[in-house]
């Protein structure tokens, strides 16, 4: 007996090559210049026809971009638990991550490039600016939701205020957290590469600048679907860890 197709499965493959067509046949169908709006097919031979400077930038942008993340997760895990954990803590740091979150991140960059100089240190910096607020506000909520009858009971039975944090608090948190992780890996690269292309000699926002000053659009696209593609498989990297660590919490839910 055959197997039923699932064409949810193969949707997201079957959108994004419609996307590339559609974008191939308007864009030759207009007859719109390379220099305004490359094709896809342009875009990956200039991909593939500068690939080795691309495999260099795009190493350094992954590796900067989960440098930031990693001390972003850190960061996120720590203060989300202390304000999700505390309502004094929660009222007295709930205006000031609001405020610090509505700072446009663009405008940080020239403050580190004065304390750190140009480079890696500032792009760092900035995926980490740009990513930890998702992943405080998540674990601060995900520890917020649970229920206070169940605090009393796990407290009426011996529990601490440690281990109903650690045993229970976190564990219901999973979900939130891991929510917080697929946005926040995604913002991490636009952090990264925006400090790339105003202080840097090196990565994805360093070439494509480069590349855009001489009007090599096809370059500047293949960068931005290198991107895009470092974007798409850590955020799916994550989905699979979610799937497994907090199956119980995603009965009846669809697969990402």
């Amino acid at each position: 007996m055959s197997k039923r197709f699932d064409l949810s499965k193969y949707s997201p493959w079957i959108a994004s090559i419609g996307l590339f067509v559609v974008w191939e046949v308007v864009v030759r169908g207009l007859r719109v210049p390379d220099y305004i709006l490359p094709t896809p097919s342009a875009s990956l031979l200039a991909g593939w026809t500068f690939r080795g400077a691309i495999w260099m930038h795009a190493l350094q942008t992954l590796l900067t971009t989960l440098a930031g993340f990693a001390i972003a997760v850190v960061f996120g895990v720590v203060l989300g638990a202390l304000v999700g954990s505390s309502r004094a803590i929660y009222s007295a740091a709930n205006p000031i991550l609001i405020g610090f979150n509505s700072v446009p991140k663009v405008a940080v960059v020239p403050i580190l490039v004065m304390w750190f100089g140009i480079g890696t240190v500032p792009a760092v910096f900035t995926a980490f600016l740009i990513s930890f607020f998702p992943i405080v506000v998540n674990v601060a909520t995900g520890l917020a939701t649970l229920e206070p009858e169940l605090r009393d009971v796990l407290r009426s039975l011996g529990a601490s205020r440690l281990d109903i944090l650690l045993k229970v608090g976190f564990p219901r948190a999973l979900p939130f957290f891991f929510a917080s992780l697929k946005v926040s890996v995604t913002l991490a690269f636009v952090g990264s590469v925006m400090s790339e292309t105003v202080a840097s000699n090196v990565g994805m926002g360093y070439l494509m600048m480069s590349a855009s000053s001489k009007f090599n659009m096809p370059l500047v696209f293949a960068g931005l679907l290198v991107i895009a593609a470092m974007g798409v498989a850590m955020y799916g990297i994550f989905s699979i860890v979610e799937r497994r660590s907090t199956r119980w919490a995603m009965r009846g839910a669809p697969t990402a």
